[in-house]
């Protein structure tokens, strides 16, 4: 056992001072042809591929992948996170990927914790980040029900679940890890819309050696695909609809986010064109701009819901034409067609009338722009007079609100800040000092996305992807293992916070710089505002439970709790006191819930849910995109 350690320790040694084991093979620190196990193979060939953080929950199904990370990780090889939830892992790992572009792998054991990384997989899934998941499995052997599988007797279960997300692998034989690895690198690395990828380690199989494993058989990361169409036919085609619409607008989504706000700004001008961005890549092109009308959709906003109400010609940019993106279907009623720009063909062929133009966002932009710079535009002086009133309109709104911070509070019986004047306080605060913006799901994220008015991007990280509730708070983590380059604010409320409370434990464990802010207005209230659109009454959503956060947080040694207040001055002191403190603070501010019209922001466009359905399908239908 001690050679074997032995051998661990060096093939790690030298795969951190050469970076690859093929630096390491050609250098001759490392022969060519080893004994190596299926769990060493696996760890020594994500670091191989640049991924040296895992993180996530030991069980009995990960035991010998533990052992190997051990030595791996006093070798400075690895890093390894162990958290106390796989959801929370997931979330930690979205977010390494999401902001950093650090690919990280989630370890879980079989059964319970495995279902939980798959449930937290559906953000990096939805919001296209490459993420390794590894998890234990059954034995291949079948000697009977292992403990924790899925209790049918049907063979690979897992991967029949797994496979339904997305690409997956179960290393039945210790050779299929080379074949397995190349896979995940390809959606993991390769591909310009990432995705998951999850490996699934029998128990039987992972202490399993290959006595002549090839070091050099083992992929490398692969450069990131950079997709772009050379049909001139169908970039002149779209230039010539740009020229002949009157009423042009850009929308972009997750797939723009790297778009230079150069390129941006240079094909409003020359299209003429409004820009409105989906509600997950706010500051991709700068708020003060004239032309940026905000965030539209189903939530949307005033001017950015108008400029797609009155387009004629609409391009769409990055998306995958999700239904809260695009108001299932009906946002732009009056475009005669879509130009549609997208590396995913699954994505292109969103729309009927279309326009389709494969390739990366920034590539296809610029070279619109080289032909609208060419020919020219006329333009319609009447379009930007309509959109500016708009986002005039749209600020005089929010403003009102603003004016208003606190209203009566029924289930409280005393005046406490309304959600959009706390939010607007805490969003101001967190700018002023460049801390990145995390919102959580449900009424924190939909107010948030419609207050935030970034002027660059990566200041804001909103998972509208698959609107997980207790992401933002789980994923502060990640910003702690990424060195602490940057302060993190989660916005969430009180029944996400709940989902997730692990990092309260996490955070202090990690020595995580940052500041929770729960609003909490004790109920679901984005469910309930809902339930009065449509029904007029809600239902289910409510609770009559107090919690005491302040309490809650300082049981824990190492977070301060604060009481947020009930005016903008004690939450302007709480912002500041919980900047001050060196490590994880929580503000708890109760926030009002009522039908009164300057409590919220409202919505100003379709979504084909509930009670509404009928009527938006039939409109989706004649509208016929």
């Amino acid at each position: 056992m001690s050679e074997i350690i032995e051998m661990r320790r060096k093939r790690a040694q030298q795969i951190k001072a050469y970076g690859t084991l093929r630096g390491a093979v050609e250098a001759g620190t490392l022969e060519q042809f080893q004994a190596v196990s299926l769990s060493e193979a696996v760890v020594m060939g994500l670091v191989n591929q640049g991924v040296t953080t895992f993180v996530g929950i030991f069980g009995h199904g990960m035991t010998d992948v533990g052992e190997v990370l051990r030595i791996y990780e006093e070798e400075k090889a690895v890093r390894t996170v162990n958290v106390r939830n796989e959801i929370e892992a997931s979330h930690i790992a979205s977010m390494l990927r999401w902001k950093y572009n650090t690919p990280a792998a989630v370890f879980t054991s079989i059964g319970p914790g495995a279902m939980q990384a798959a449930a937290g997989s559906l953000v990096p899934l939805s919001n296209g980040l490459g993420i390794y998941y590894l998890m234990g499995d059954e034995t291949s052997h079948s000697e009977g029900p292992n403990m924790q599988q899925i209790p049918r007797r049907e063979e690979e279960l897992f991967l029949k679940l797994y496979s339904t997300l997305g690409p997956a692998y179960t290393l039945h034989t210790a050779e299929a890890v080379f074949t397995a690895l190349k896979r995940g690198d390809a959606v993991v690395n390769g591909r310009e819309k990432h995705s998951p990828f999850y490996m699934l380690l029998p128990m039987n199989i992972q202490p399993k050696v290959m006595e002549t494993c090839n070091l050099l058989e083992f992929p490398e990361r692969s450069p990131e695909s950079h997709v772009v169409s050379i049909d001139e036919a169908v970039y002149a085609e779209a230039a010539e609809a740009i020229r002949k619409a009157s009423r042009v607008t850009l929308k972009i989504g997750g797939g723009a986010a790297k778009v230079p706000a150069s390129v941006i700004d240079e094909f409003v001008e020359l299209s003429d064109a409004a820009y409105v961005h989906g509600p997950q890549v706010p500051g991709v092109y700068p708020y003060s701009k004239p032309r940026n009308m905000g965030v539209g959709g189903s939530k949307g906003s005033i001017s950015g819901n108008y400029a797609l109400d009155e387009c004629d010609l609409l391009v769409a940019v990055g998306t995958r034409g999700v239904c809260q993106w695009d108001s299932s279907g009906t946002a732009f009623a009056k475009a005669a067609k879509i130009i549609n720009i997208n590396c995913d063909y699954d994505d292109l062929g969103q729309y009927n009338r279309s326009i389709r133009i494969q390739g990366h966002a920034e590539a296809v932009l610029t070279r619109l722009n080289e032909m609208l710079r060419a020919e020219g535009k006329a333009k319609n002086p009447a379009w930007l007079e309509a959109i500016t009133a708009k986002k005039a309109e749209w600020e005089d709104y929010k403003k009102a609100r603003y004016d208003q911070p606190t209203l009566m509070d029924e289930k409280r019986g005393r005046s406490i800040l309304t959600e959009p004047a706390a939010i607007k306080a805490a969003v101001d605060f967190a700018d002023a000092h460049e801390m990145v913006k995390i919102f959580d799901a449900g009424d924190v994220q939909a107010n948030g996305f419609q207050i935030v008015t970034d002027e660059k991007p990566g200041m804001t990280v909103t998972d509208t992807g698959s609107s997980y509730m207790g992401f933002a708070v789980s994923s502060m983590l990640a910003f702690a293992l990424a060195g602490g380059k940057d302060v993190p604010m989660a916005f969430t409320g009180d029944g996400s916070f709940m989902m997730n409370p692990q990092i309260l434990i996490d955070a202090v464990q990690y020595g995580l710089k940052g500041t929770i802010v729960i609003f909490d207005n004790r109920r679901m209230a984005a469910i309930t505002s809902l339930q009065f659109a449509q029904y007029n009454v809600g239902f289910a959503t409510d609770d009559q439970v107090v919690v005491d956060y302040v309490k809650m947080a300082d049981a824990v040694c190492g977070v301060k709790g604060i009481y947020g207040g009930e005016s903008l001055e004690e939450l302007q002191q709480a912002l500041e006191e919980a900047y001050a403190y060196n490590g994880l603070s929580v503000i708890h501010v109760p926030v009002y819930f009522g039908r009164e019209e300057l409590g919220g922001l409202g919505a100003f466009g379709d979504w084909n849910v509930g009670n509404n359905c009928e009527r938006v399908q039939k409109l989706k239908h004649e509208i016929g995109f």
